[in-house]
């Protein structure tokens, strides 16, 4: 429970650019619709916002990740 998963294929990266710090850090407190990563599909990069506030406990990919559909992306408790 608590697991946000992946809407759709693509590669999952952590950050806006490689020089900017990342959306989210484990341990900190979002607040729903707050954005915790970005997926590229087709050369197009989706937000992927929080469904609900909580701690974010785990970031289960790594800025770069290939990812599936359904594929658990983090854990917000």
């Amino acid at each position: 429970p608590g697991a946000v998963p992946s809407p759709m294929v693509g590669v999952a990266y952590l950050t806006p650019d490689p020089s900017s710090p990342p959306f989210v850090s484990e341990g900190q407190i979002v607040t729903a619709g707050q954005t915790l990563m970005l997926i590229e599909a087709m050369k197009t990069f989706n937000q992927i916002k929080a469904p609900r506030g909580g701690t974010l406990k785990a970031i289960l990919v790594a800025s770069g990740d290939p990812v599936e559909f359904g594929q658990p992306l983090v854990i917000i408790e």
